[in-house]
């Protein structure tokens, strides 16, 4: 299925949210189970990027793009990325509603991005998900978009 590329507007905050809770079922249950759903507001409380724009983390004010995916006349899906000063850019943020997922359209948001990187002069592009089944999809995404994986493991302990 091929997508329309846009950017976004205002109007398309309420349909992302929607969207965004309906991609990320898989994750948060995912979290439940392993009992770090407090984690998520530990780490915004932070300043740490974690999950979603506005509420979750994405300030849509600043150099960050966001860019929808229209399918059938609705939003499908979405990216958000970023251009840093070190000639890098990195995406922050990719989600496809459930109905849209295995159709293309998260590689097609992927390449999309990559290519207003490589246009704005990033020379090196960086993406970062979670490593269980949950994020499985995003990880295919991202291989089928060219990303490497690299092994890295991040611990997180509740004090």
């Amino acid at each position: 299925m091929t997508a329309h590329i846009r950017p976004f507007t205002p109007a398309d905050l309420d349909a992302l949210i929607a969207l965004t809770l309906a991609a990320f079922e898989p994750v948060f249950v995912s979290f439940e189970r392993i009992d770090y759903t407090d984690a998520i507001g530990l780490l915004q409380k932070s300043g740490r990027k974690f999950e979603f724009p506005v509420e979750w983390g994405l300030d849509l004010q600043t150099e960050q793009h966001l860019c929808v995916a229209e399918a059938d006349g609705k939003i499908a899906g979405f990216i958000a990325y970023e251009f840093h000063e070190d000639e890098t850019g990195e995406v922050y943020f990719l989600a496809v509603h459930p109905e849209y997922q295995n159709q293309g359209i998260g590689t097609e948001l992927n390449l999309f991005a990559l290519d207003r990187l490589k246009e704005g002069g990033a020379k090196l592009a960086v993406v970062a998900t979670g490593g269980d089944e949950s994020h499985a999809p995003a990880r295919r995404s991202y291989e089928k978009a060219g990303y490497t994986g690299l092994p890295l493991v991040r611990y997180y302990k509740y004090l």
